[in-house]
C-alpha cells in the first residue's frame, strides 16, 4: 500500500494506462520499430531521444538520463507525489481507486458535476452584480470602478457580487443541483439550525478556473471593513489551491510565447496587469508558491519564473519566505531539470495594480526584464541589512548572506556566489568555502518538502544525488525549540490583543519551520488589518488560510489572561536567547576560520562576540529569576 492506496488498485490503474498515449498528450510521439519515440519533455532537444516501449510500458530518455513507468513520468514532469500520479491516472481511466480510510475516490461523474455547480454559481454572481439594484451590489460597482475594473473588465473575467441571504442556494435549488452537491462544491454551508446558507456574503465574487478554463472555486473580497478581508473557497474534491493559480488559463499561452511566468500575489493585479497588456501573469491563492505550481508553470514557461513581489512590508515578508524555494533544482547540477527562478521588488511601496497604472505597462516590463535570479535576489536582501563599508558591517553580514546557499552549499554555482562574498566583505576566498562547507540550513530553509506525508515520502521514486541523504534526526533541543515556537503561536491566536504587544516577535524570530513563519505573518498581518479582532473570527480565519494548523491550534495554552501574558513574556524571551545562541555560533565559525582578518576586523568580531554573550548572559540570569 502506497499512501493509502492498495496495491490492487495501484495495479487496476497501471494496467489501463496507456503510456504511448499518456506521453502523446504533451509531446508529439512517432512509432519507430516496435517503440515510439519523441523529444523528451523533461529537458530541450531537437532531436528525438526519448524512448517508450508499448510492451513493458517503460520509458528512458538517453539525453537526460531519466525513465520509469506511467506513474514516474507524472511524478517528474508534474512534480507531483507517488500517490498523486495515482489518482490523477485513475481519474483519466475512469477508475474508483479506495483510500486508506476505506472511502472510494471522487468519480469523474461527481466532478463534472461539482464544475457544473460553480459554473451556474459564477454566472449568477456575475448577473447580481450586473443588474442587482442594491445599496451592497452599488458599492460592489464602485470599489471596481476605482480600482479600474470596470467597463468591459466584470464580462472579460466573469466578476461577480454575492448578495448572500440564501439567494444562491435558491437559485441552484431551481436549477436542479442538490443541498449536498452545494456544500461540496463549497459555494453553501451547512448550520445546525439555520439550515443551509450561501457561503459568501455581500462580497465581490472573483471566479477561479482550473488550467482548461473550468470554474472550480472562488475568492470573495469584503466590501468595506469585516474579516476575513479575502476568503477563498476551501479544498474540495475539484478544488487545490496549492497546484491551482489564478488567471493561468488566459496566461498560458502568452507564458509559451514569451518564455516567462509572471507571478504576483492577489487577483487585482493579475486583472491590472492582463489589462495593461501583460497577459503572462498568475496569482497564488492566498500560499506561498509550491513546488507543484512551480512544475506547472513549467510546463509553459520556458526560460524564467519570476517573483513580482510588493515593495510594503507584506511584500517584503513573501520575499524573504520565496527564499525557501532555493535548493538543487535551481543549479546547473540539475542540468535539463534545472528551474530558473527570478525575482523583483516594485519601489515606493506600489503594488503591481497600482504600479502599471501610475507608471505604465512598458516601465513593469523594464523591471520584470532585470529581475535577479533568485539566489543573487537572497543574498543582496541580507547584504543590503549592513554597511560594509565597516569592519563591523562586513563581519555581520558574510555569515548572514551566506545562510542564503546553504541549501545548496555543495554545488558550483553556491561556490561561485561565496566568492563574490569573500570580495565584497574582504575575506580570503579559502576561508569563505570553508564557512560554506560547514553550514546547514537554516528552520526558515528546510525544504517545503518537509510538510510532505510519511507515505508520501515513502512511495517517492528515487531522486537525484543530491536529495537522496537520509535527512537527520532532530536533536532533543530542536524538538523542544519547534515545539515552543508552535505553543506561542497558538497562545497568540487565542489572545489577539495580547499578541498586539509581541509583533515584534513575529517579525524578528527566526522560525525553525516555515510553517511557524508563514503562521506568524498570517497572524501579524491580520492584526495589523483588523487590531480589535475577537480571537473567534481569528482562530477561524487562520484555519480557513492555513488548514493545516486547525489541530495545533485547537490546543489551550493558557486559562487566564494572567497565565497567557506570563506565559507569553516567557516564551518570547527563550525564543529570543536561542536566535542569540545561533548567531554566537555563526561568528564564532567565521573567527575559527577565517585567517586573513586584520587585527582590526578581528578585534571587531572578538568585540560583537564579547558583547552578545554578556547580552545572552544578562538574559538568561534574568529569565531564570522569572
Amino acid at each position: 500500500m502506497a499512501g493509502g492506496i492498495s496495491d490492487e488498485d495501484i495495479q487496476r490503474v497501471r494496467e489501463a494506462t496507456d503510456l504511448v498515449a499518456l506521453v502523446g498528450e504533451r509531446v508529439p510521439v512517432k512509432p519507430k520499430g516496435r517503440d515510439a519515440w519523441c523529444c523528451c519533455p523533461l529537458h530541450h532537444e531537437k532531436t528525438p531521444s526519448f524512448k517508450i516501449d508499448p510492451g513493458r510500458q517503460t520509458w528512458h530518455c538517453f539525453g537526460c538520463g531519466e525513465g520509469g513507468d506511467a506513474f514516474s513520468f507524472l511524478m517528474k514532469l508534474d512534480g507531483v507525489s507517488f500517490p498523486e500520479s495515482v489518482r490523477i491516472l485513475a481519474d483519466r481511466a475512469h477508475i474508483t481507486i479506495t483510500e486508506q480510510n476505506g472511502k472510494p475516490s471522487t468519480p469523474r461523474e461527481k466532478k463534472s458535476r461539482l464544475k457544473k455547480v460553480c459554473e451556474a454559481t459564477a454566472d449568477f454572481y456575475h448577473q447580481q452584480l450586473m443588474r442587482l439594484r442594491s445599496p451592497e451590489a452599488d458599492d460592489a460597482r464602485a470599489y471596481l470602478q476605482k480600482r479600474s475594473l470596470g467597463g468591459v473588465v466584470p464580462k472579460t473575467w466573469c466578476l461577480g457580487f454575492a448578495p448572500g441571504h440564501g439567494s444562491l442556494v435558491t437559485h441552484l435549488g431551481k436549477c436542479g443541483f442538490t443541498p449536498d452537491e452545494m456544500v461540496e462544491a463549497n459555494v453553501a454551508v451547512r448550520r445546525d439550525r439555520a439550515g443551509l446558507r450561501d457561503r459568501f456574503f455581500n462580497r465581490i465574487m472573483f471566479p477561479i478556473f482550473d488550467e482548461a478554463g473550468e470554474c472550480i472555486a472562488f475568492g470573495g473580497r469584503v466590501i468595506g471593513s469585516g474579516e476575513p478581508k479575502y476568503l477563498n473557497s476551501q479544498e474540495t474534491p475539484i478544488f487545490h489551491k496549492s497546484s491551482v493559480l489564478y488567471g493561468l488559463n488566459k496566461a498560458k499561452e502568452a507564458m509559451t510565447a514569451s518564455g516567462d511566468a509572471i507571478v504576483v500575489e492577489g487577483y487585482t493585479d493579475v486583472i491590472a496587469l492582463h489589462e495593461a497588456g501583460i497577459t503572462n501573469v498568475v496569482a497564488t491563492l492566498g500560499t506561498a508558491l509550491t513546488l507543484r505550481h512551480i512544475r506547472l508553470l513549467s510546463r509553459y514557461a520556458s526560460k524564467r519564473i519570476i517573483y513580482l513581489f510588493d515593495g510594503d512590508a507584506a511584500g517584503q515578508r513573501a520575499a524573504d519566505r520565496a527564499l525557501e524555494f532555493i535548493d538543487y533544482s535551481m543549479t546547473p547540477e540539475a542540468g535539463a531539470s534545472r528551474v530558473e527562478l527570478y525575482a523583483v521588488t516594485l519601489p515606493n511601496n506600489l503594488d503591481p495594480a497600482d504600479y502599471v497604472t501610475s507608471e505604465g505597462a512598458p516601465s513593469l516590463q523594464e523591471l520584470v526584464a532585470h529581475a535577479q535570479p533568485l539566489l543573487s535576489y537572497g543574498i543582496e536582501r541580507r547584504l543590503e541589512q549592513f554597511d560594509l563599508s565597516t569592519a563591523e558591517g562586513r563581519t555581520r553580514a558574510l555569515p548572514t548572506a551566506l545562510q542564503v546557499l546553504a541549501p545548496i552549499k555543495d554545488s558550483l554555482l553556491a561556490k561561485d556566489y561565496a566568492i563574490q562574498l569573500a570580495s565584497r566583505t574582504r575575506t580570503r576566498e579559502e576561508d569563505v568555502l570553508a564557512m560554506l562547507a560547514e553550514l546547514k540550513p537554516s528552520g526558515a530553509q528546510v525544504s517545503h518538502r518537509e510538510e510532505t506525508t510519511e507515505a508520501e515520502v515513502e512511495s517517492q521514486a528515487p531522486q537525484k544525488p543530491h536529495s537522496t541523504r537520509t535527512p537527520m534526526p532532530l536533536s532533543a533541543a530542536e524538538k523542544s525549540r519547534r515545539k515552543l515556537e508552535r505553543e506561542l503561536l497558538c497562545l497568540f491566536a487565542q489572545n489577539p490583543q495580547l499578541a498586539l504587544g509581541y509583533a515584534h516577535v513575529l517579525t524578528q524570530t527566526q522560525w525553525h519551520r516555515p510553517s511557524h513563519e508563514k503562521l506568524a505573518n498570517e497572524l501579524l498581518d491580520l492584526l495589523i488589518e483588523q487590531p480589535d479582532i475577537a480571537p473567534s473570527v481569528l482562530l477561524s480565519t487562520l484555519v480557513t488560510r492555513m488548514p493545516e494548523t486547525a489541530n495545533a491550534l485547537s490546543v489551550t495554552i493558557a486559562e487566564t489572561k494572567t497565565q497567557a501574558s506570563s506565559m507569553a513574556a516567557y516564551m518570547a524571551e527563550e525564543l529570543l536567547l536561542g536566535d542569540l545562541e545561533d548567531q554566537i555560533a555563526l561568528l564564532k565559525n567565521q573567527l575559527k576560520t577565517d585567517q586573513t582578518l586584520s587585527a582590526a576586523d578581528h578585534d571587531a568580531l572578538f568585540q560583537s562576540i564579547v558583547g552578545l554573550q554578556k547580552d545572552l548572559a544578562q538574559r538568561r540570569s534574568a529569565q531564570n529569576l522569572l
